[in-house]
């Protein structure tokens, strides 16, 4: 523990040994000063010091051999020069922006009109080539922009969000499908009777399907009852099911449908699967999870999965640890998740 101690003066300091040599020492001393504001200020001496002749009580030195004391504006200037600059010179840059307090509106939005070039290839094309960005950069962006999502995920939960939300949620973030699909298509439309959440294109070029309902509203995956000893999908469950699989034969039954083809553009329509996001996981016990297992190797072309699922999945995309008991559980079913 860092103790700050105080001189015979009174006056609050700490200090530090920044090299020390045979005969010569290289000390650092922070010092409180009280100021007329009612707000400290903070001071610092750095001094090269022989070792003899220094006094810890009056923070003064008989034979310093070289000293230098900053103010409280100097010493704030100092620590943002630092920040700023040290990182990039230590890394061996020649040319940086920094961020700093003369970053002002203008230049970001100078930087915005840069970044929201329509022409989304050029503009990749013209940053990769030119190494605006290093990429270590752009992956810290991505994974804080992912991590960012994963606690919007976990908010929308705790305030039960309706459908609605969800579904912008699950479209500005379809990495979280995994890498199972590549793309989810601007076409939602299967016939005018049916509009399902996402259409999606798969890694293997062909057409899948993704549908969402909201975490709670009511919604039950279980039964509150055993039928003979046996945990049952709730009725909830069991009408979301109809949905998704009559879903997966509208489509099937439009594959010879010319403006169908016309609509989903290059995808390709051969056995369609569907993901269907339904209902809560992380209070389940062991025969709750036992019939999961059970529900979902009864079906060829769906999958079902829980917010809790794609929530621990999500998690551990990104490095993000488990946090309880339930998640963790829940993380075991790894291989039920389609992706």
């Amino acid at each position: 523990m860092i103790t700050v101690k105080k001189s015979r003066r009174g006056i609050d300091y700490l200090g530090a040994v920044l090299r020390e040599k045979k005969t010569v020492i290289t000390r650092a001393i922070f010092w409180r000063v009280a100021h007329t504001s009612g707000i400290d200020h903070i001071n610092l001496k750095i001094g090269r010091y022989l070792k003899v002749g220094f006094d810890e009580e009056t923070l003064e030195a008989k034979t310093p051999k070289s000293e230098l004391t900053l103010d409280d504006e100097e010493l704030t200037n100092l620590l943002n020069f630092v920040a700023d600059n040290y990182a990039p010179l230590r890394s061996g840059e020649s040319k940086y922006l920094p961020l700093d307090d003369q970053f002002d509106q203008h230049k970001i939005e100078q930087l915005k009109g840069f970044f929201q070039n329509p022409d989304k290839q050029e503009l990749l094309r013209l940053i990769t080539e030119n190494s605006i960005l290093p990429e270590d950069l752009m992956l810290d962006v991505q994974h804080h922009r992912r991590v960012t999502a994963i606690q919007e995920f976990e908010n929308l939960m705790a305030v039960d969000a309706n459908e609605h939300k969800w579904q912008s949620w699950f479209s500005q973030n379809d990495w979280v499908l995994g890498s199972d699909f590549v793309r989810v298509l601007d076409e939602r439309i299967i016939d005018p009777d049916n509009v399902a959440d996402y259409l999606v294109q798969a890694y293997d070029g062909f057409l899948d399907i993704i549908e969402i309902k909201r975490p709670g509203g009511g919604l039950r995956f279980w039964t509150g009852s055993r039928d003979h000893g046996n945990v049952v999908p709730s009725t909830d469950l069991i009408k979301a099911i109809t949905q998704a699989t009559g879903y997966i034969y509208e489509v099937e039954r439009e594959i010879n449908s010319q403006k169908f083809m016309e609509r989903i553009g290059d995808v390709r329509t051969v056995k369609p699967r569907c993901i269907l996001v339904f209902g809560r996981s992380d209070d389940w016990d062991e025969d709750q999870r036992r019939a999961y297992r059970i529900l979902n190797s009864s079906y060829h072309n769906l999958s079902i999965m829980t917010y809790d699922h794609v929530l621990t999945r999500a998690k551990r995309m990104l490095g993000i640890p488990s946090e309880n008991v339930e998640e963790q559980a829940a993380s075991t079913m790894d291989d039920e998740i389609p992706f």
